[in-house]
C-alpha cells in the first residue's frame, strides 16, 4: 500500500485501514472541487433563506425552531460542544485515525457543504498524528464520537501525540493553525454520517482478513500434531461443498501441510477426525463467507453519501434534502455478524487447544508439561483460551437490535452501529489471543512428539518463527508473558495462503 493514499473516488476499506496504520491522506483536485462546490450551495441556501435541517433549523426534536442568520455560527460551535459527551477510555490511535479518514472520505464526495478549510485542518491533524482524543462509550450510532474530533478544530477538546495529551487549541498551533469559526451546517456535518462505524468496521475487515490466515495455519500445526485421516482436506470432497471461503480453507491447509511426515506417520490410525479438526474447512470456511459479504457492506458504506441534510443543485438553484442517510443500519448488521464469525472463529481454535493439552486424546504428555506432576504447562492457559472464548459469545450478542429512543421521539429507532463495531474488534482482540495461545501451544506440542517424524516444510518455518520468540516452556516463567510475545508475532506478521511470512 502507498505511503499516501489520494482521496478521488470513493476509498475502500484497505485505504482506510492503510491510514489506520499510518498512511498519509491526500485530496486530488477533483475531490477538492466537489467539496467546494458543496460549500457553495450552503451558502447560497442560506443567503436564500431556504430552510435546512441543521443549516438555519435546530437539530434533533428542535428540528422546526427556525435559527437567525447571526445565530447559525453559534449553533455550529453550540452543537459540537453539547454532543461532545462520550465517556470511557479513548480509542486507540488506529481506530482514532480510521475514523477521521472515513469522515474526510464522507464530506469527500461533495454533498455535504463543508468548507475546504475544515477538511484541510483534519488532514494536517490526522498526517501529523496530532489525534484527538475520542472516547469510546456513549454513543448511539455516531454522535459523541465525532463531535470530540469537531472540538479540536474549534481549539477545545484534547488531542494525543507521541504519548503526550496536548490541549486542542495548543495542537493547532502546534500545526501553524488557528481554531476554526465553523458556518452554517459545519457543527452539524462534524458529528453526523456513519464514518464512525465505517471507520472502526474497515479496521475490524482488515483485522479478520489478517487472522483468518493466521487460523489456518494455527490449525495446520495443530493438526499435524494430532490429525490423523490419510488425506486431510482434500480437494475433490471438499469441492462438493459450494462455498468459496472452504475452498480457500482447504487450498490452504493443503500447502501448510503438503509433504508432512508427521501426517504421514499417524494416517489411518481413526477412522475420522474430531470436528474441531475435521471442520475447519466449514467452519474457517463460513466466517470467510461472512467476511466477503461484510467487506462488501463497507465498502459501499464508503461509497455513499451518509451526511444528514444532504445539499445538491448549484449555487445558483441550490437544493437541500433532509434524509435518515445517518442511520448505520447495514453497518451494524455486517458488525454484528462479524462478531459472531470472530467469536466462532476463537470457540474452534480454543477446542483445538484443549484437544492438544488434554491427555485423554491427545496421545501427548498431559498439558504438554515438562515433567509429570511437577508441572503444569499449558493447563491454565487453555482456562484463559475458555475464558476469552466465553466472553466473546457474551460480546457477539446483536448490538444493532438494542433500540432506544432520544430526542423526545425524533429519533425512536436506533441500530447502534458504532458500538457493534467496537464490540467487534473487542472480539478481535480476544481471537487475536486465542490463536496466539494455540500457535504456542502448538509449537510446545513439536517438541514433544515421540519419534524424528519431520514436519511440513511450512509449518517447520512457522515453528521456527515461533521458537525464535519463545523457548520450551518449563513452568520456569509467566505463560502470559510468551503469550504476549506471539500475539504480538501474530499481530505484526503478514501471512498468506501459501505458507510465506512477512
Amino acid at each position: 500500500m502507498a505511503d499516501t493514499v489520494i482521496l478521488d473516488t470513493p476509498l475502500t476499506w484497505k485505504e482506510i485501514a492503510a491510514v489506520a496504520n499510518g498512511a498519509a491522506l491526500a485530496l486530488s483536485d477533483q475531490a477538492r472541487q466537489r467539496i467546494v462546490a458543496a460549500r457553495g450551495i450552503v451558502e447560497a441556501l442560506v443567503e436564500r433563506e431556504i430552510r435546512g435541517y441543521g443549516i438555519n433549523t435546530g437539530v434533533g426534536a428542535l428540528c422546526d425552531v427556525i435559527i437567525s442568520r447571526e445565530n447559525q455560527q453559534a449553533l455550529s460551535r453550540n452543537i459540537i460542544l453539547s454532543h461532545a459527551c462520550g465517556v470511557g477510555q479513548p480509542l486507540e490511535k488506529a481506530e482514532t485515525r480510521a475514523v477521521m479518514a472515513a469522515q474526510i472520505a464522507n464530506f469527500a464526495h461533495g454533498y455535504s457543504g463543508i468548507s475546504i478549510e475544515v477538511i484541510d485542518t483534519l488532514l494536517a491533524l490526522l498526517n501529523a498524528d496530532m489525534l484527538p482524543v475520542i472516547r469510546s462509550r456513549g454513543s448511539v450510532g455516531y454522535l459523541t464520537h465525532a463531535a470530540a474530533i469537531g472540538l479540536v478544530l474549534i481549539g477545545e477538546g484534547e488531542c494525543r501525540h507521541g504519548g503526550a495529551l496536548i490541549p486542542g487549541g495548543e495542537a493547532l498551533q502546534r500545526l501553524g493553525l488557528a481554531p476554526l469559526t465553523l458556518k452554517a451546517k459545519e457543527g452539524l456535518s462534524l458529528v453526523n454520517g456513519t464514518p464512525c462505524a465505517t471507520g472502526l468496521g474497515a479496521l475490524a475487515v482488515a483485522r479478520l482478513s489478517h487472522l483468518l490466515d493466521w487460523a489456518d495455519a494455527a490449525t495446520a500445526m495443530t493438526y499435524e500434531n494430532l490429525g490423523a485421516q490419510a488425506d486431510p482436506f482434500a480437494e475433490m470432497p471438499l469441492a462438493l461443498r459450494r462455498s468459496p471461503g472452504l475452498q480457500q480453507v482447504g487450498r490452504n491447509l493443503r500447502r501448510w501441510l503438503e509433504g508432512s511426515a508427521l501426517l504421514a506417520k499417524s494416517a489411518g490410525s481413526r477412522t475420522q477426525d474430531p470436528l474441531s479438526l475435521r471442520a475447519v474447512p466449514q467452519v474457517h470456511g463460513a466466517v470467510r463467507d461472512a467476511l466477503a459479504h461484510v467487506i462488501e457492506v463497507v465498502d459501499r458504506e464508503l461509497s455513499s453519501v451518509t451526511d444528514n441534510p444532504v445539499v445538491s443543485g448549484s449555487a445558483v438553484a441550490p437544493e437541500v434534502h433532509s434524509q435518515a442517510h445517518a442511520v448505520g443500519a447495514a453497518l451494524g448488521l455486517a458488525m454484528d455478524s462479524l462478531a459472531t464469525a470472530a467469536a466462532e472463529l476463537a470457540a474452534i481454535s480454543e477446542r483445538r487447544i484443549d484437544r492438544l493439552v488434554n491427555p485423554l486424546v491427545s496421545g501427548l504428555p498431559a498439558f504438554l508439561a515438562a515433567g509429570s506432576g511437577v508441572c503444569s504447562g499449558f493447563m491454565i492457559i487453555q482456562y484463559t483460551a475458555a475464558a476469552l472464548a466465553a466472553e466473546n459469545r457474551r460480546l457477539a450478542a446483536p448490538a444493532s437490535l438494542d433500540g432506544g429512543i432520544t430526542s423526545a421521539l425524533q429519533e425512536d429507532i436506533l441500530t447502534h452501529a458504532t458500538p457493534a463495531a467496537d464490540k467487534a474488534l473487542a472480539i478481535l482482540g480476544n481471537l487475536q489471543t486465542v490463536l496466539a495461545i494455540e500457535v504456542t501451544a502448538a509449537a510446545q506440542a513439536y517438541d514433544l512428539q515421540a519419534g524424528t517424524a519431520a514436519k511440513a516444510r511450512r509449518t517447520a518455518g512457522l515453528y521456527d518463527r515461533v521458537r525464535e520468540k519463545v523457548p520450551f516452556y518449563r513452568d520456569d516463567r509467566p505463560l502470559n508473558g510468551e503469550i504476549a510475545k506471539i500475539r504480538t508475532l501474530i499481530e505484526t506478521t503478514d501471512i498468506g495462503p501459501q505458507g510465506e511470512t512477512a
